[in-house]
C-alpha cells in the first residue's frame, strides 16, 4: 500500500511538472497594487443598489450602444443582438450573429459589432448581417472584443488574442505573452490594418475627443494604452493610465470629457505574485478547472478625464450585486452597465457615482 501511495505521488508530481500544455508562459513583474483603503480607488458601495432592465431577456449583455434616437442595443451569449427600450424594458430582436456579440457601436451604415467568434460585423436596420473583416496581415482574428468609430468613419477594434479564442480566455492570462492587437477598418476601401501588436489582452476601445487618439485597455497589464491618430505623436503609443486596482474591461467616451471604464475583477495578490514565475503558472494550469481560483462577486467602474485622472469611482461587493460589470455607457444623466455573464442591463444615476470636487 505504501509503494502504491508513493507511486501515485510520483505520478502526480510528474504530471504537474512535465505534462505538455498549450501555453508558453512569459514572465512579467506587475507594479505594487494601488491603495484601496483611501484615495481615488477607495472601496465603496455606490453600486450596491442599481436598477436592472430586461433581466429575463438574456444573459451576458457585454456590449452596449445607443443610436441617435436613444435606442439601446446589446447582445447575448446565444448570439442575439437586440434593441432594449429603456422606458418599458421591452426587448426586440434585431439579428442573430451565430457567434458571440461583444462590443458594438452605431454608425451611419448600421450597427457595427465585435463578434468574438465571427469577426467584425455590421447589422443594418433590416437585421441583415454582413462580415466586414476576419483577419489582418494574413493573421485571422481569434477573439474580436470591442469596437468604436472615429469622426472620419473609420472603425477601431480589438483582437484580444491572436492565439486563443473566447472559450480559451484563461489560456491567454496564464500565458501572458502579449498576443492582442489594435486594428483599424476602413469601410470605404474595405481594408483592415494592424496599428499595434503585442498588447496584453487587448479589450475595450474608445476613440478620444476630435478623433485625436484611440484608447485600448490592456486587461492583462492593468492599464489603458493610448494610440495617437493625429499630431506630432501620430502612430505612437503611450500609457494613458496604469496600475489600476482591477482588470480593465470595456471603455467608452461620453463626449463631455470623461472616459468610463469597467473593471472586471479586483487585482488578485496571488496572481500578482506568480506572474514573474512562468513555471508556477504552468503547474497551476495543469490543475483541474475546479481548483482554479474564482473571482469574488464584484462590480466596479471608474471615470477618467482626458488627462487620465480618476474623477469617479463606484463599486459594490457581496452576493447580491450586478456584476461583474464589463461595459459602461453614459446617456444623459444616467449610466448604463453591461456584463459578460450576468442577465439584464443595469443603470444608475450619474450623480450617484461622481467624486466630490
Amino acid at each position: 500500500m505504501k509503494r502504491l501511495a508513493v507511486g501515485l505521488l510520483v505520478l502526480v508530481v510528474a504530471y504537474l511538472l512535465f505534462w505538455p500544455v498549450p501555453i508558453d508562459p512569459q514572465s512579467w513583474s506587475p507594479p505594487v497594487a494601488p491603495a484601496t483603503d483611501e484615495g481615488p480607488f477607495a472601496v465603496n458601495q455606490r453600486l450596491q443598489s442599481v436598477e436592472v432592465l430586461a433581466a429575463d431577456a438574456g444573459v451576458g449583455p457585454e456590449g452596449l450602444a445607443f443610436d441617435a434616437d436613444g435606442a439601446l442595443y446589446t447582445g447575448f451569449v446565444d448570439g442575439r443582438v437586440v434593441t432594449l427600450d429603456a422606458a418599458s424594458g421591452r426587448v426586440t430582436e434585431l439579428a442573430n450573429t451565430g457567434g458571440r456579440p461583444l462590443g458594438m457601436v452605431m454608425t451611419e451604415a448600421g450597427l457595427v459589432v465585435a463578434d468574438a467568434i465571427n469577426g467584425l460585423l455590421r447589422i443594418d436596420a433590416d437585421g441583415e448581417v454582413a462580415t466586414l473583416s476576419t483577419e489582418s496581415d494574413a493573421r485571422p482574428f481569434r477573439f474580436v472584443d470591442d469596437v468604436d468609430v472615429a469622426p472620419d468613419g473609420r472603425i477601431y477594434f480589438s483582437d484580444a488574442s491572436h492565439r486563443f479564442g473566447m472559450d480559451e480566455l484563461m489560456h491567454d492570462f496564464f500565458e501572458h505573452a502579449g498576443t492582442g492587437r489594435l486594428l483599424r477598418h476602413d469601410p470605404v476601401t474595405g481594408t483592415t490594418e494592424t496599428l499595434v501588436d503585442g498588447l496584453y489582452f487587448a479589450n475595450g476601445i474608445a476613440v478620444g475627443p476630435d478623433g485625436d487618439y484611440v484608447l485600448v485597455t490592456e486587461t492583462g497589464r492593468y492599464q489603458v494604452t493610448r494610440y495617437w491618430l493625429k499630431g506630432p505623436q501620430a502612430g505612437t503609443t503611450d500609457v494613458f493610465i496604469d496600475n489600476l486596482p482591477g482588470f480593465p474591461d470595456n471603455i467608452s467616451y461620453d463626449d463631455e470629457g470623461r472616459f468610463w471604464l469597467a473593471l472586471y475583477a479586483p487585482r488578485d495578490p496571488l496572481l500578482d505574485r506568480i506572474l514573474p514565475q512562468p513555471w508556477v503558472r504552468k503547474i497551476l494550469f495543469r490543475l483541474p478547472q475546479w481548483m482554479h481560483p474564482e473571482p469574488k462577486p464584484y462590480a466596479a467602474i471608474v471615470a477618467l478625464d482626458t488627462d487620465g485622472q480618476v474623477v469617479a469611482n463606484a463599486q459594490a461587493s457581496g452576493s447580491d450585486i450586478f456584476g461583474p460589470i464589463t461595459s459602461v455607457k453614459r446617456r444623459g444623466d444616467t449610466l448604463y452597465m453591461g456584463s459578460l455573464s450576468y442577465p439584464g442591463v443595469a443603470r444608475v444615476p450619474l450623480s450617484a457615482v461622481m467624486l466630490a470636487e
